[in-house]
């Protein structure tokens, strides 16, 4: 929370002092000196990644500082399978998250630094099936079905109403003066995950020593659920923008 609050502050901070700021240039024309103005402060914009897809609003207080609230939604998923100790799943996202972030352009141009928070709540579906031996690798043990069923472990990996920080750095270059592309990468810290799994299907033992099946599960479970791997979601995203 106290990183929402920064984040409010800088956006108020820099919209007071907007006008002031503006890139203005002056013109002189038949009817005399008149003022004209490149900087058009609001926009929006359209964008897919790595958390899915959605929009955005922007406000920029001046050419070096503005503020965008936006949605990522939906189930787009770069990479279709996550490994655990020799366990690869299945992975299905369904992304849920609202974010404010401030934009700094030290250089009021293409290149900007983004600080801010999200509210995230993405639930991720887990699965993993025997393969055609019959064989499932769990918490670095392998395990064969009894019998003549296809055994399977499911579950979900989620981040339930997180507030996390956010850090990522962006460019966004202009087609026309109204039209522009952007892109941007960075993370948000969201912490460790709940991960429940659960099993289909009866398994026995193939490796000495290895624990029973459902040990094994508690102990992978855990295993993602303490994994500093899963403690950062990563964002990359690509887009364009139009502004007014």
């Amino acid at each position: 929370m106290k990183s929402l609050h920064k984040i409010l502050a800088i956006s108020v901070l820099a919209t007071a002092a907007g006008s002031a700021m503006a890139a203005d240039q002056t013109v002189v024309t038949d009817e005399g000196v008149s003022t004209f103005s490149f900087f058009k402060p609001a926009a929006v914009r359209a964008e897919v990644g790595t958390t899915g897809y959605g929009g955005a609003i922007s406000w920029s207080a001046n050419p070096y500082v503005g503020v965008t609230l936006g949605y990522n939604g939906g189930d787009i998923s770069w990479s279709d399978d996550i490994s655990v100790n020799g366990t690869k799943y299945d992975l299905d996202m369904d992304n849920n998250l609202t974010y404010l972030n401030a934009e700094i352009r030290p250089w009021a141009n293409w290149f900007y630094m983004a600080a801010g928070v999200g509210y995230i709540d993405n639930d991720y579906g887990l699965e993993s099936r025997t393969g055609a031996n019959g064989v499932i690798t769990v918490d670095g043990n392998r395990y064969q079905t009894v019998g003549a069923s296809t055994g399977r472990v499911t579950g979900d990996l989620s981040y339930k109403n997180n507030i996390a920080p956010y850090v990522g750095i962006g460019f966004s270059p202009a087609i026309t003066d109204r039209w522009g592309v952007f892109g941007e990468i960075g993370a948000f810290y969201n912490g460790n995950p709940s991960v429940n799994l659960s099993s289909t299907g009866n398994f026995e033992a193939l490796d000495p020593n290895a624990p029973d099946f459902d040990t094994a599960l508690r102990n992978e479970e855990r295993e993602i659920a303490n994994d500093n791997e899963y403690e950062w979601l990563p964002v990359a995203k690509l887009g364009v923008s139009f502004r007014f």
